[in-house]
């Protein structure tokens, strides 16, 4: 292992769609894989599914709510890679439509996995991200409804091409608020508390893909949020209609874009085509 291989990390990928681009990226990357989990035994039992299929990732803790185990995580890459090709943030939670927990815990909870842990990863690892190197961060078509349900001054916040990333936490912060005071529909807030973090994820990306181009021109690194679609998993359940590996298509494609591409960047991206945000 040397500093001149090259790495591709799925965070939340020891099952679901993550498993899938793990599997998609060993297949396809030249270079190492790395599949992480919150949970040690389970990444290593993912692990060891793989490996029964003829692949090779390696493992790494990673629970993205915890800042210290994301540090952890930035100090072995930067020792044992010299940085990062391949980021995928994948890791995420949603509650059932049916789970009795009071909207307002849902708010928080979902959250600050969901957005906060994104951030997170994105302030520790974009820094290591190499030229050429690629940002995939899954979000979901419900950032788009949940979109056009906010209020016209809401959307044409979460549109701005002036954003920054402090008035982007502020507005999430606002949301979680709002529902534990019961005024977030008077607020011009939508009820998908889901919806909201992903909106926050979409409008991260292209906060950071936007920092890119000013602070990093001409390094071709090329970061972009996504929807996999409605894939059958344990958050979506069986009746979803894509398996795995068609959720797993649209993220593999945009983290291999190669190396002559012209894009896509700071977009939204469903079925491999842009989406209008």
């Amino acid at each position: 292992m040397s500093s001149t291989s090259r790495v591709a990390l799925v965070t939340g990928s020891n099952k679901g769609i993550g498993f899938a681009i793990v599997r998609d990226l060993c297949r396809q990357f030249s270079g190492d894989v790395i599949l992480t989990a919150r949970d040690e035994a389970r990444g290593r039992t993912a692990v060891q599914q793989l490996q029964a299929e003829g692949l090779s990732p390696r493992f790494h803790q990673l629970d993205i709510d915890d800042l210290q185990s994301i540090r952890v995580l930035r100090d072995f890459l930067r020792k044992e890679y010299g940085g990062l090709d391949v980021l995928v943030n994948n890791a995420g939670i949603a509650f059932k439509m049916a789970d009795p927990t009071p909207f307002h815990i849902q708010a928080e909870v979902t959250m600050k996995t969901n957005f906060f842990g994104t951030r997170n990863i994105c302030t520790e690892l974009l820094p290591l991200i190499k030229p050429q190197g690629r940002v995939v961060n899954v979000s979901s078509t419900l950032s788009l409804s949940a979109l056009k349900n906010c209020s016209p001054e809401l959307q044409k916040k979460f549109r701005s091409e002036t954003i920054t990333e402090e008035e982007l936490v502020g507005l999430m912060n606002k949301f979680v608020e709002d529902t534990k005071n019961g005024v977030h529909e008077k607020e011009g807030w939508p009820s998908s508390a889901y919806g909201v973090t992903k909106i926050g994820v979409t409008v991260l990306s292209r906060i950071h893909a936007r920092n890119l181009n000013e602070q990093r021109r001409g390094e071709k690194i090329f970061l972009n949020a996504c929807c996999p679609g409605w894939v059958r998993t344990d958050m979506a359940g069986p009746s979803a209609p894509k398996s795995l590996e068609e959720g797993a298509e649209t993220p593999v494609y945009l983290a291999l874009l190669p190396q002559d591409a012209e894009g896509p960047h700071g977009q939204f991206v469903y079925e491999k085509k842009v989406e209008q945000w």
